[in-house]
């Protein structure tokens, strides 16, 4: 054999030997790699919230909370509402919706008649008082009522708002599941937003929640 030959043979074997070692540096068998448990989506928000029980209930009324507020050219929140996020939504001279589509998200019912319609407050006027709004001023709490930020105020069917009244995730969710992840986050978002607290219940069943996003 020449020495060209015995060299490449040489080099052919040490990569040979060099790929093994490579391979087997570290075995997957033995050492398999670690993947970090999923963080749920909305976590960190919620480890945000202030846990605290409930406050009582003495002093409260709707009133505290003015509302519907008038926002120019004769529109008020609801009739707002109403028109972001309903679909092909007409309205006469004095801003009433005479006509649309909304989707229900609570409960997947279309509506198409504005009066079946109620506007919920994500997190009620109720449940804000008992976490902190008791301390605030009316200014303070008619911003929260009127807030047109998106997520605060939903059109949904009478149905589903009267159903859920002033519960919180705890004691009521959305019929569809599907929403169920949408509205644990909708809840977080608010009561830091507003600083409000929440209880251990309703902490454990915002957690729950966010699992299935």
């Amino acid at each position: 054999m020449n020495r060209a030959a015995v060299t490449s043979l040489v080099v052919f074997v040490l990569l040979v030997a060099v790929g093994w070692y490579l391979t087997n540096l570290q075995s997957p068998q033995e050492n398999p790699p670690t993947t970090p448990a999923p963080v749920p989506a909305g976590s960190a928000d919620l480890a945000a919230l202030k846990i605290a029980p409930e406050g009582k209930m003495a002093g409260y009324s709707r009133d505290r909370f003015p509302h519907w507020a008038s926002q120019g050219n004769s529109c008020d929140t609801r009739e707002i509402v109403l028109q972001r996020q309903g679909a092909d939504v007409k309205a006469d001279k004095d801003c009433k919706a005479t006509s649309g589509t909304w989707n229900s998200v609570y409960d997947g019912v279309v509506i198409k008649e504005a009066g079946e319609i109620d506007i919920d407050h994500t997190v009620p006027l109720a449940e804000a008082w008992r976490s902190g709004a008791d301390k605030w001023t009316d200014d303070e709490r008619k911003a929260f009522a009127n807030d047109l930020g998106g997520i605060q105020l939903i059109a949904v069917t009478a149905k589903s708002n009267r159903s859920k009244g002033d519960q919180d995730p705890a004691k009521w969710k959305p019929p569809v599941a599907a929403y169920g992840c949408t509205y644990a986050r909708h809840w977080i978002s608010v009561k830091i937003s507003y600083k409000l607290t929440v209880d251990q219940p309703e902490h454990d069943a915002l957690a729950a929640l966010l699992k299935t996003c």
